[in-house]
């Protein structure tokens, strides 16, 4: 049993052998984890601590199984009934210079940025229309006209997660959901906070050996930048909760605004939480030096100064409609 201890983490060696056998039987549990939004009290927290805790052991599984989670809530939200048997991931990058194109039942064109494209059995992938509208295809992986090309990752963090090129040459998909569903349900929002979840859960376990580094030689200097990321941590945490409740107790809205918030204070926890340590676990501990790898590369999801520009936007937006109701009394959207 592999458990966040970091104890006995601390010279366990993560094998990609072991890796894609965690991962299978995680995804045996998969259509278990709660969907965000499930209507029933703390469900979707839930859902976000099982990610963090995966995050907490290896990002690499997490990331390959927060696809496949996301995926069945994805399909599960637009009322997908075939079988869903198998692993899953979820591939949206948009932007290639050949674009997908979906033309009766056959799916060409080239898709970036897909992670475990060797392992997976079905994709979800996204794809703009001639109108330029969204839409979402559902694509078996173990077919003819599909070529993976793993040579653009030149990354050491992540490295393991087989993120790779694919192209199609009239492979067999079938669309789901109407144009722009994906982009337009609540559920889109509700999913990116459970990457924030990872990104969260790996934070703290790099956090938990900050703790044991004071411990073991206590100094000032550790113990002003546990506080600080005590302080964050906890304030993180308690804003999770925040974010669950308001999904689970209004689960017909997005919350786009809370969740970006969360991310982006996630995103800057992630950037803080090593300072206080020194080289030595970065070079003698193997999941330190691990997760401390590919944690910068992974909180990449995250869109940074676009995210702040569209945070700042909604604040706005948010203000202006408190200002015009009448019933309600804050002055500002910050009020207590």
């Amino acid at each position: 049993m592999i458990t966040q201890d970091n104890q006995t983490l601390s010279t366990f060696v993560m094998t990609d052998e072991l890796r894609h056998d965690i991962l299978n039987i995680l995804v045996t549990y998969g259509d278990k984890i709660p969907h965000p939004a499930g209507g029933d009290h703390s469900q979707t927290l839930i859902r976000w601590q099982i990610l963090a805790y995966v995050a907490g052991i290896d990002l690499t599984i997490a990331k390959w199984f927060e696809s496949h989670v996301d995926a069945l809530s994805i399909l599960h939200e637009l009322g997908y009934r075939e079988s869903t048997q198998g692993l899953w991931a979820i591939w949206a990058a948009e932007g290639h210079p050949v674009p997908i194109r979906y033309q009766q039942g056959k799916i060409s064109g080239t898709k970036s940025w897909c992670s475990g494209a060797n392992i997976v059995d079905h994709g979800l992938i996204t794809y703009r229309d001639e109108s330029g509208q969204s839409q979402l295809l559902v694509v078996s992986m173990q077919q003819e006209g599909i070529e993976i090309d793993n040579g653009e990752w030149h990354a050491v963090g992540m490295q393991a997660t087989d993120t790779a090129t694919i192209h199609f040459n009239q492979a067999t998909a079938s669309n789901v959901g109407a144009a722009n569903a994906y982009l337009e349900r609540v559920g889109f929002w509700h999913g990116a906070a459970g990457v924030a979840a990872c990104w969260y859960g790996a934070t703290t376990s790099i956090a938990g050996y900050l703790i044991k580094a004071y411990q073991q030689k206590p100094h000032d200097y550790k113990a002003m930048y546990l506080g600080k990321i005590s302080i964050s941590l906890s304030v993180t945490q308690q804003y999770f909760h925040h974010v669950a409740h308001l999904i689970d107790s209004q689960p017909t809205r997005s919350h786009e605004l809370a969740i970006r918030q969360l991310r982006a204070n996630v995103e800057q926890l992630a950037r803080d939480v090593g300072q206080a340590l020194g080289a030595a676990p970065f070079c003698r501990n193997a999941h330190f030096a691990r997760l401390s790898a590919d944690l910068p590369v992974f909180i990449r999801q995250s869109h940074g100064a676009f995210d702040l520009q569209r945070i700042g936007e909604l604040s706005s937006i948010l203000a202006t409609d408190l200002n015009n109701d009448s019933i309600n009394e804050q002055e500002n959207i910050w009020q207590l």
